[in-house]
């Protein structure tokens, strides 16, 4: 089987947009223009400016789009072990769902430290930097927490519709310690 039918014919990474190359004048740029986000707050006289920290997500971005060309050099690995079963599976999230393949012990040691406690897609560190992120496009401004914490949710919804069936635990796990996280910002209002 040709691996390049493989990558050609499942397409599981458009619906996300590379974002990865943002200057630090373009995130400043979007920031600053009329077609940014401009935080209001309902009831309240007093103007509050909200200053996306736009340096630290560029980092953040690249980071992730780092990490992200990692993870799939790992499914693609498993993917192409595989032959003809993914031939028939209906997609990659279906066929990764299903948990029948098989790894080899270099790619299974890989993503076990990768998704361990201390490891970059483990709770502490995914929901840390989920964390980060809102705050940093929320300016550091704890009174914005329930607009990231909706934004969040929304996203994991996606995520969970696009799995096709409820997310596996590490997910679930993570949802939870972002919760938590958000709650501790909010608090700090």
């Amino acid at each position: 089987m040709d691996v390049n039918g493989i990558t050609n014919n499942i397409n599981s990474y458009s619906t996300y947009e590379n974002t990865s190359k943002v200057t630090k004048e373009a995130a400043a740029e979007v920031a600053t223009t009329e077609n940014g986000v401009v935080y209001e707050p309902s009831g309240k006289t007093d103007n509050k400016t909200v200053k996306v920290d736009a340096e630290f997500i560029a980092k953040l971005q690249a980071d992730a789009e780092e990490r992200l060309t990692q993870l799939k050099s790992l499914v693609e690995k498993l993917i192409t072990g595989q032959g003809n079963a993914i031939g028939s599976a209906d997609d990659i999230w279906s066929f990764l769902r299903s948990g029948n393949f098989t790894v080899d012990a270099e790619t299974k040691a890989q993503a076990q430290a990768d998704i361990a406690e201390d490891g970059y897609w483990g709770v502490e560190q995914t929901s840390d930097r989920i964390l980060d992120f809102a705050k940093a496009l929320a300016g550091n401004n704890p009174e914005m927490a329930e607009k990231m914490r909706e934004a969040f949710k929304e996203g994991f919804e996606m995520a969970t519709k696009t799995w096709g069936d409820k997310l596996p635990d590490i997910s679930q796990r993570t949802y939870e310690a972002v919760m938590k996280k958000f709650d501790d910002w909010a608090a700090e209002a």
